[in-house]
C-alpha cells in the first residue's frame, strides 16, 4: 500500500492526460502474457503476426513479466494533456544518464546484453530505445490509436465531469477500486510497491489507460509531476466488431439505426468511432445523432478537438425502460 500525502496545492493542480507512449509500454505485458488479459485477446491475435519483422527485445527487457515494476524513464509523465508519441519519445531520449542507471538498478534479475549496453552508454541506448518503441508502436498501436484515443478522451471527460460535480475528493474516490482518499492521504493499493510519500505541491497527474491491466500504476518518487495511471472503462469494446443489437421494442419506436446508436452511447463517443463500430458513414451517424439530440435523448460535449456524444438522462431512462439488462 502506498500512502500519498496531499495538500491543497496538490488538489488544486490535479490534472488529466493521455499517453501514447505508456500505451505502447503497457501493451508489452499484454502481448507477453495474453492469457492474463482476456479482454485484449482479439487485439493480440491481430497484432502478433505483424511483430514478426520488428525487433522489440530491448523494450521487452524493460517491461519484465511478472514483475510489476517498469523503470520510470521508459514512460515519463506527459508534459501536456494530449502529447504525441514523438514528443514523449523526445522526453525519454533526453533522460539524464544517472537517472537511467538508477532506474535500471531497480530491475530484478541479471541484465540482458541489450540492457547492459543501455547502462554503459545511456545517450546512445536511449536513442536506440526510442527507435525500437517507434517501430513497435507503429505496428501494434498505430492502427488502433484513433479509437483508443477516443476512449481515453471520453474517460477524461467523465473524470472532469465528476470533478466538476463532486470535487477532487469525489473524483479520486470514484477513480478506481484500488484508490481511495481519506482526509489528506491517498491510499493506493499496489501488489509490489509500498511506502509513504508527500507530494509537497507537485500535484497529481491522472492518466487513464487501455493497457495498464486491472491494477493501477504510479510514479510518486520522481521530481516531475507524480503520475497515477488507472484502467479506463469499457476497454473490451475497442476490439468488438459491429454494434450491440438494440431491443426490438426500442427499434420499432426509434428505428433500428438510431436505437443501435443510443445503445452504443453507454459512454461518450465520437461520430467517427460510432461510424466505425456500427458500419455506417460519418455523415449518416451525424444525421441520426442530430435527430436524437433534437429529441433530447443525446447531448454533445467537446473534449479538445473532438465532440463526444452521450445519452442524456432521458436517453438513459428510455434505454432502461426498453431493456432492463442495460440498467
Amino acid at each position: 500500500m502506498m500512502l500519498v500525502g496531499l495538500d491543497a496545492r496538490d488538489l488544486a493542480t490535479t490534472r488529466f492526460a493521455v499517453s501514447p507512449l505508456w500505451e505502447a509500454v503497457g501493451s508489452v505485458r499484454i502481448i507477453t502474457r495474453p492469457h492474463w488479459f482476456p479482454e485484449h485477446l482479439p487485439w493480440v491475435e491481430r497484432v502478433r503476426p505483424r511483430l514478426a519483422g520488428v525487433d522489440w527485445r530491448l523494450l521487452a527487457d524493460l517491461v519484465p513479466v511478472p514483475s510489476g515494476v517498469v523503470p520510470s524513464f521508459v514512460c515519463p509523465p506527459p508534459s501536456t494533456s494530449q502529447p504525441t508519441l514523438d514528443l514523449e519519445l523526445a522526453t525519454l531520449a533526453a533522460t539524464p544518464a544517472e537517472v537511467v542507471r538508477a532506474d535500471l538498478d531497480t530491475l530484478p534479475g541479471p541484465r540482458s546484453p541489450r540492457l547492459a549496453e543501455l547502462y554503459d552508454d545511456p545517450p546512445a541506448g536511449l536513442a536506440r530505445l526510442a527507435e525500437v518503441i517507434r517501430a513497435y508502436a507503429d505496428t501494434v498501436i498505430g492502427p488502433y490509436w484513433p479509437r483508443m484515443r477516443t476512449l481515453l478522451e471520453r474517460e477524461v471527460l467523465l473524470g472532469a465531469r465528476r470533478m466538476a460535480t463532486d470535487g477532487v475528493h469525489g473524483l479520486l474516490n470514484h477513480l478506481d477500486p484500488y484508490v481511495r482518499l481519506e482526509g489528506d492521504t491517498l491510499h493506493v493499493a499496489h501488489l509490489v510497491v509500498s511506502g509513504a510519500v508527500r507530494l509537497d505541491g507537485r500535484g497529481l497527474l491522472l492518466v487513464p489507460s487501455v493497457f495498464c491491466g486491472p491494477r493501477v500504476w504510479s510514479n510518486f518518487g520522481s521530481p516531475a509531476q507524480p503520475v497515477l495511471r488507472y484502467p479506463a472503462r469499457a476497454v473490451a469494446t475497442l476490439w468488438e466488431r459491429g454494434p450491440l443489437p438494440p431491443g426490438r421494442g426500442l427499434a420499432r419506436v426509434l428505428g433500428r439505426t438510431r436505437a443501435a446508436l443510443l445503445h452504443e452511447l453507454a459512454v461518450p463517443t465520437s461520430t467517427t468511432e460510432l461510424a466505425d463500430r456500427c458500419g455506417l458513414t460519418p455523415g449518416t451517424v451525424s444525421a441520426h445523432l442530430g435527430a436524437l439530440r433534437d429529441a433530447g435523448l443525446v447531448g454533445a460535449h467537446r473534449a479538445g478537438r473532438f465532440v463526444l456524444y452521450a445519452r442524456t438522462t432521458a436517453g438513459e431512462a428510455l434505454i432502461s425502460a426498453a431493456d432492463p439488462a442495460a440498467r
